[in-house]
């Protein structure tokens, strides 16, 4: 019998089921995980520069050499996830002799997985793809379920597609060389995941932040894996986000915001998130009662993580009118993800736009300011 931590993880999809793969020490041996989906006419490594500093030793060795693979690297800023991008990198492959039987493999963070993805769902209306995500964000969440896309001055992912990978390999190892700032904001996806689903996850965040933090192998490999069961049920459930895969948004309708109201150049991904977390379950205490001790734990926890960017010098409206960018946004209602109680999280659009305002109000105060007592919140 495999050790639990071998055991792939499946994800249902409408184009056909795929693995997860997660383990320490994968990526070495990922020319021969990837050579048993079959052969292809060429293959081809997207990357970043700084994602090729960190690890193209190991990417060639274990995937360049054994597939003779073409390399292409782009720009993975936040600041770069457009079309323009995309366009970009659609002509490298046309120069690199891509054709509709060639792989394309993704390795990098959330915005590689996505620009890569959405080239992939769009070159020759669909060749195959492999995403190998190397930051934290990426490894729990937006390398699993097929959301791809980049995004629009008006807001963020809103020009993108459903386009799930064949293979999905998740090596904790990569994450050692990650910058403090992007592994803290990868602890906010998890977190999240222990909010919306897990309320034994989430004990096991609180009791175990400090090994974390510390990258200890052990508890990431637990924490990894445990999100990646929950975001595989999700969307086996609900690929196309109908439903049930909308509660994987918690906290983000703020974060989206946040990001574009600052033009993608304040916040990393998860340090958004971290923000909106805190907001929307200040906003789930205001609307749906949370219990004030779950909103407190919710908060105090997500501060643990370290450091937060100061919340931006923008008006409140401002902020909100961000929100009805949203792609969650239907009928011009904005919509919510809260949380009522720890494990337990659904959409929402009846939620006032007085309530969002008073919890915009006040985010201002939740990167370090002082809080005041949980039942005191708003």
């Amino acid at each position: 019998m495999k050790p639990a931590n071998s055991v792939p993880i499946h994800v249902k999809s409408s184009a056909g089921g795929y693995s997860v793969l997660c383990r320490r020490g994968l990526l070495p041996h990922a020319a021969r995980e990837i050579g048993n989906l079959g052969q292809f006419s060429s293959v081809h490594v997207l990357t970043s520069p700084r994602v090729w500093r960190a690890a193209g030793k190991k990417i060639r060795k274990g995937i360049c050499s054994p597939l003779r693979a073409h390399v292409h690297l782009f720009n993975d800023a936040e600041s770069a996830k457009n079309l323009e991008t995309v366009e970009s990198l659609a002509r490298k492959l046309v120069r690199g002799g891509a054709d509709r039987k060639s792989l394309l493999v993704a390795i990098g963070g959330g915005v590689v997985g996505d620009v890569v993805g959405f080239v992939a769902a769009c070159y020759f209306r669909g060749v195959a793809l492999v995403q190998v995500p190397t930051t934290l964000v990426a490894q729990v969440d937006s390398a699993v379920g097929g959301k791809t896309g980049v995004n629009l001055p008006e807001g963020k992912n809103l020009v993108g597609a459903f386009y799930p990978a064949k293979l999905v390999l998740v090596d904790p190892e990569l994450l050692r060389t990650l910058p403090p700032r992007e592994f803290q904001g990868g602890l906010a996806e998890i977190i999240k995941y222990g909010v919306i689903a897990d309320a034994r996850l989430f004990a096991f965040l609180e009791e175990n932040i400090t090994r974390l933090l510390a990258r200890d192998a052990n508890a990431l490999q637990h924490v990894i894996r445990r999100s990646l069961q929950i975001k595989a049920q999700v969307v086996s459930r609900d690929e196309r986000e109908s439903g049930l895969r909308e509660i994987l948004n918690f906290g983000h309708t703020f974060a989206h915001a946040l990001e574009s109201v600052t033009r993608y150049r304040k916040f990393q991904h998860g340090e958004a998130v971290a923000l909106g977390m805190m907001c929307a379950a200040l906003l789930g205490h205001e609307t749906v009662h949370t219990p004030p001790d779950h909103v407190a734990r919710i908060i105090a926890l997500t501060r643990k993580i370290g450091p937060l960017p100061q919340w931006p010098s923008v008006s409140v409206r401002r902020l909100f009118d961000a929100m009805r960018s949203d792609k969650k946004t239907k009928f011009a209602k904005v919509r919510f993800v809260l949380s009522p109680k720890l494990g337990y999280a659904r959409s929402y659009d009846s939620v006032s736009e007085a309530a969002a305002i008073r919890v915009l109000r006040f985010g201002r105060q939740l990167p370090a300011g002082p809080l005041p007592p949980a039942r005191k919140f708003l």
